[in-house]
């Protein structure tokens, strides 16, 4: 009995920690750039745009291919970054431990 009263408890203190690092992840910002930094991204640790920076060098009308593609790879970066962020935090409260829909 005693180590199902036991259990329960270390359950309930892991979803406080895991909810208390969710809550965090948001508070945590990222960044992604391209280019050099001429494309910068940030990003929460929920992987929500904060912030998209570019470098009016960067700006040619005769080339939005290239800018097009510099959003791309610091969103993508960000979105790595960020995805990394939160498998590190929720890995120290699960103790690597896999839980869906966590990460």
């Amino acid at each position: 009995m005693r180590g199902s009263i036991n259990l329960v408890k270390q359950a309930q203190q892991m979803q406080k920690k895991l909810l208390e690092t969710q809550a965090a992840l948001a508070e945590e910002v990222v960044e992604g750039s391209a280019g050099g930094g001429m494309v910068t991204v940030q990003m929460n640790g929920h992987q929500k745009v904060l912030d998209i920076a570019i470098d009016p060098a960067v700006v040619d009308p005769e080339d939005v291919d290239m800018l097009q593609d510099l959003i791309l790879a610091a969103l993508n970066e960000a979105q790595e970054k960020a995805q990394e962020l939160a498998a590190e935090r929720m890995g120290a409260v699960t103790g690597g431990l896999k839980i869906p829909g966590l990460t």
